[in-house]
């Protein structure tokens, strides 16, 4: 059995791929090193995998992961390990290259993540070719849901929003400001916490133009800090994964054509096509 892992700070997606067997898709929550430890993630996937895998049948892993770069692929690995201690053969990659394989498979182009985080690369249709570095959750990720939901939290506290808006956020989250610093500042995954308002702008009564205008901006500062950084970047068409792109992929897609870019795929998961990508891709043994 081969089983993959598209994993974002926020969700994990997981497909389990047997011989003769229907296709085995689920969901966990995100794993993250970055933002939570190695006993903390194998506790989780451990608890979350379903209950009747039996994991002496599983052979290959291959783990995409957010904040596996760096160090943190080995920590994957090692905690891979432990979890799935029968399978000869286990990968931990950085989610970006997943996304470069999801979106353009053997293709070379531009690939790109706005989900709870962001990420871009150029890809040549087998590595990424360079990466101009995000910069995380403090000191970056523009565009994504974690940005947004900090603009959101930031119009609330400095009371910025529209009177309508504001009514509408106090009815829904029942929040005060010391409640909402605590989480922020003293609560492990604040990026987590943070993307989560990115769903307020979504809500049915919302009003449209306050919206509009957070995502907007959040996905203009993308262009303008990561985007544009790459040479002859316009040669290339614009392609994406991950909720908050797909879920605001009207603005995305206008908010690329005004900086020159095509749109190309836009989607929210990549699983499927990482599943159709290994049954055709055996990767060397790490």
């Amino acid at each position: 059995m081969i089983l993959i892992a598209d994993s974002g700070s926020t969700k994990t997606d997981w497909c389990l791929m047997a011989t003769d067997q229907p296709l085995r898709y689920f969901t966990t929550e995100g794993y993250n090193p970055y933002f939570v430890d190695a006993d903390y993630i194998t506790t989780s996937v451990r608890n979350n995998l379903p209950a009747d895998i039996d994991l002496r049948q599983i052979d290959t892993v291959y783990f995409y992961g957010a904040g596996c770069q760096d160090d943190n692929p080995e920590i994957m690995l090692n905690l891979l390990r432990n979890v799935f201690p029968f399978a000869k053969n286990i990968h931990a990659e950085v989610d970006l290259l997943a996304a470069a394989r999801g979106l353009l498979g053997t293709q070379p182009g531009f690939a790109a993540i706005l989900g709870t985080g962001t990420n871009t690369c150029l890809y040549n249709g087998t590595h990424i070719t360079q990466n101009i570095d995000s910069l995380g959750f403090l000191l970056g990720d523009e565009g994504s849901g974690a940005a947004i939901g900090k603009n959101v939290l930031s119009d609330f506290l400095r009371q910025k929003m529209p009177a309508a808006v504001l009514q509408t956020f106090v009815a829904t989250y029942g929040l005060s400001a010391g409640a909402v610093m605590h989480q922020v500042y003293s609560t492990p995954m604040p990026n987590r916490y943070c993307a989560g308002f990115a769903k307020f702008l979504t809500l049915p009564d919302m009003d449209t133009n306050y919206a509009n205008n957070i995502v907007r901006n959040a996905f203009e500062s993308f262009f303008q800090q990561l985007v544009t950084a790459y040479p002859q970047y316009t040669q290339y068409r614009f392609n994406c994964v991950g909720s908050v792109g797909f879920h605001f992929r009207e603005i995305l897609t206008a908010v690329a054509a005004s900086f020159g870019m095509k749109t190309g795929r836009i989607t929210c998961s990549l699983i499927e096509d990482l599943v159709q990508y290994h049954r055709t891709h055996e990767l060397p043994v790490k």
